[in-house]
């Protein structure tokens, strides 16, 4: 029998695993407890401020972003079509997304792209593979919350970045203007030699990696540029409506400023367009 004991955010299992995987990837562990979210540097946007403290439930993150070769995995599977599974009851078509067939993007329908983030699923799109996720494990998977992508990305001492206060490319993807830009696969920024570049280790507090630059990633929230000031201080989840949704971490084609971990974006849920976007999905304990 667990022993349990109690956090602020309820009674869990002491001896909580730090991993789990249900067979669609790792998933790291985040402890319940209370951090300060928003800008406490004072170099961002208006809607990134009041700093305030939240009080979350334990949750685990995804500790990549999806890949080509998850998302083909769910994009295979007949329940892909099963309309119970999409947000608004509307299935994307497969061949919706061009990014899928374009090797210089590394889209999941070209040879050596498995290891490279799904690029341009929307939310819908988004929601319905977690939901996929819920129906294949009997687990519940979603969509990170606001909060709940920004704690997996900084932890609870208010770093600027995953990783520390400062930034180089031997980080993160990010734009150098450089040409032509785009993902790298997930897990790149490992600490490894990598040609001429040696990374540093991009993990988040939890593990989580590339949470700042390669593809930002879609939360579930509705995005509201004044919720920080009305914001439940335990588990928000955003604005009851809104025209659009949460999007956090910056991305390839962003300047190095925008891959803050507080830095806060948005997109229209049934944006498809932009091959800048991807997700992680969470799981429930």
């Amino acid at each position: 029998m667990l022993s349990l004991f109690l956090l602020a955010g309820g009674l869990l299992a002491a001896d909580a695993p730090k991993t789990v995987n249900d067979g669609y990837g790792d998933f790291l562990y985040v402890p319940a407890g209370a951090f300060k979210m928003g800008d406490n540097f004072g170099d961002g946007e208006s809607r990134e401020r009041p700093v305030h403290t939240v009080t979350l439930d334990a949750y685990y993150i995804g500790k990549f972003e999806v890949t080509n070769a998850d998302w083909r995995k769910f994009r295979d599977d007949p329940a892909y079509n099963d309309t119970k599974l999409w947000p608004t009851g509307r299935v994307v078509p497969k061949d919706q997304s061009p990014y899928w067939t374009q090797p210089m993007n590394h889209g999941g329908g070209t040879p050596g792209s498995d290891n490279y983030p799904v690029l341009g699923v929307n939310w819908d799109a988004a929601t319905a593979y977690c939901n996929w996720l819920t129906l294949k494990t009997g687990k519940k998977y979603r969509l990170p919350t606001e909060a709940e992508w920004e704690k997996a990305a900084r932890g609870t001492d208010q770093r600027r970045f995953p990783w520390g206060n400062n930034i180089d490319p031997s980080y993160a993807s990010f734009t150098r203007s450089a040409g032509f830009e785009t993902a790298q696969v997930v897990g790149y920024y490992d600490g490894s030699k990598r040609g001429d570049l040696q990374t540093h280790n991009n993990a988040s507090p939890y593990g989580a990696m590339d949470m700042a630059g390669n593809v930002m990633e879609w939360c579930q929230d509705w995005y509201s540029r004044t919720y920080y000031s009305v914001s439940p201080k335990k588990n928000p989840q955003g604005p009851e409506k809104g025209a659009y949704r949460v999007l956090r971490g910056g991305a390839f084609f962003f300047e190095s400023q925008d891959l803050r971990s507080y830095a806060r974006g948005a997109g229209w849920p049934s944006l498809q367009a932009w091959r800048m976007i991807g997700f992680r999905p969470a799981r429930e304990p």
